[in-house]
């Protein structure tokens, strides 16, 4: 069993990635970059369109092999990229974590945590799924913000080695378990 392809929300759209989405893709990672590389590893340095053809290629792979189940969040008529939000099977068997990031010109207006809500929704709707998490460095307070508005609750904190040029090394690890 796998989450549905296409989410419908009102005003926005989740749907599975495609390869005819790495151009949109592209544009919004340059359009954010200065939002993106503070926080996310890999945006370290400019990305280049082969790495939005790679991402998208791994996630096609991904959802069809279970690994991750990762969507485009568009506009309600599927047309502008928003962000990209996706449950991704690395915290241990019957568990997801939520990764979302969004377009600098869609920050601030409740998108992120729609649809982490839905994603949320979509996980616990697998039977196997017992519990999804949502990770972000310590000092991530607009990423923090969204498990605390959905209801999660911080689980630990770990240290790790920062990865990306913002993070402290302390991981905030927020866990919500099957009602």
């Amino acid at each position: 069993m796998r989450p549905p392809e296409r989410i419908a929300l009102d005003g926005m759209l989740l749907r599975r990635w495609t390869r005819a989405d790495v151009s949109a893709l592209h544009t919004a990672v340059l359009e954010s970059f200065e939002i993106l590389h503070p926080w996310m590893p890999w945006a370290a340095e400019r990305p280049k369109p082969y790495d939005q053809e790679a991402f998208i290629a791994s996630a096609v792979s991904q959802w069809d092999t279970g690994e991750a189940y990762i969507y485009g969040i568009f506009d309600a008529n599927g047309e502008r990229l928003l962000g990209t939000a996706g449950l991704h099977a690395r915290v241990g068997p019957g568990a997801f974590d939520i990764g979302y990031w969004l377009h600098i010109d869609h920050t601030g207006k409740g998108l992120a945590t729609r649809a982490s809500r839905v994603l949320t929704d979509a996980g616990f709707a697998l039977p196997e799924t017992e519990r999804i998490e949502i990770h972000c460095d310590e000092a991530n307070a607009a990423s923090a913000a969204i498990p605390r508005r959905l209801g999660y609750r911080l689980d630990r904190i770990d240290d790790h080695t920062p990865d990306a040029p913002a993070e402290t090394g302390r991981l905030m690890i927020w866990a919500k378990s099957r009602s």
